[in-house]
């Protein structure tokens, strides 16, 4: 490749492990960018997959030939080290990172670019349009619920908004000098990578920017119990990352696991004292409540009945599995 300072060359990087069910999607909502194919190169960092995935890539490849896919392995299986291994075999002056269960825009990777060269910010990102991976009423529910304020806060890639700078965004693009500078992506975290990463840019002097022009399709987990193991993981590590940035916590991060320290709290207090068997009643049939009205909101926005018990259920599962995890980890 010839890397035109009109034109610059985009390498895409992709962390992955057994994704033979989005892989494909992925790869062609790629072929179908408006950034010229020549001048794209894609790299998937697999972490040595034991389904059909690399089959799948490999029947891209056949068919697609004019779209560089290149496939490196990451035999440290994490998605830290797979993004760490696909930079380093990129060509790109930029980097777009996306995820195997992601589907970016047409029009994803050159609205990335021309912000980049815009100079709005070191790291770009956009909104997450989120879709259920799956039919079931559990898959319908946390769709709503990832995108619902009382759910995820105030992050502005899951509820929209105009451009702004911000703390983090996902799949974020930037210079290929941006990791020379900030350094890789750390490797002991197992998630936050992204949150990370951004938080060392933004410590650095630079600046995170929120383009809400910039839209990708991502797949929601699709049952309640993929949910909590992903919310855990979520609120474990975020622990260990603050240990590294500890002023980069904020108020939706926090919230959680202070909600579940007062339920623990309480409870153990109600054994020897009635004005803590009164406040915890109190709290649960307040929690209980805002989660039935958010219930009901989500059915008369969505029309889908489903959505009274899951979208509550589904909202209880992000906060209980999100702080209990970060106090576990604190604990540890």
């Amino acid at each position: 490749m010839v890397d035109d300072p009109l034109m610059p060359i985009v390498s895409i990087v992709v962390p992955c492990y057994n994704e033979q069910s989005t892989i494909r999607l992925l790869l062609d909502a790629l072929y179908a960018q408006t950034y010229p194919r020549p001048e794209l190169e894609v790299i998937i960092a697999d972490g040595l997959s034991t389904d059909r995935t690399r089959e799948q890539i490999a029947a891209f490849q056949v068919e697609r030939p004019d779209l560089n896919v290149r496939v490196v392995d990451n035999r440290k299986r994490t998605i830290p080290a797979g993004l760490n291994c696909a930079i380093a075999a990129a060509q790109g002056r930029f980097i777009v990172r996306l995820d195997a269960h992601s589907a970016p825009g047409p029009d994803y990777v050159a609205r990335c670019v021309a912000d980049l060269l815009d100079g709005r910010g070191d790291v770009v990102g956009g909104f997450w349009e989120i879709q259920p991976r799956g039919k079931t009423w559990q898959a319908r529910s946390i769709v709503v619920a990832a995108a619902h304020p009382l759910g995820v806060g105030d992050v502005r890639y899951r509820l929209g908004g105009h451009s702004q700078l911000v703390d983090t965004v996902p799949f974020g693009a930037f210079l290929r000098a941006l990791v020379e500078r900030v350094g890789p992506f750390d490797e002991t975290l197992l998630t936050n990578e992204d949150y990370e990463f951004n938080t060392r840019v933004r410590r650095s002097g630079g600046a995170v920017w929120f383009d809400p022009e910039i839209r990708s399709t991502y797949f929601a987990s699709p049952t309640l119990v993929s949910l909590a193991r992903q919310y855990w993981r979520y609120g474990f590590w975020k622990v260990r990352m603050l240990r590294r940035h500890p002023a980069s916590l904020r108020w939706r991060q926090a919230l959680p696991p202070i909600f579940v320290l007062s339920l623990l709290a309480l409870s153990v207090l109600a054994v020897w004292f009635p004005v803590a068997r009164m406040l915890l009643v109190t709290e649960g049939l307040v929690y209980i409540l805002v989660l039935m009205a958010v219930g009901v909101q989500s059915v008369i926005m969505k029309k889908d009945l489903v959505l009274v018990a899951g979208v509550p259920l589904a909202i209880a599962v992000m906060h209980v599995a999100w702080g209990s995890a970060f106090l576990w980890s604190w604990l540890r």
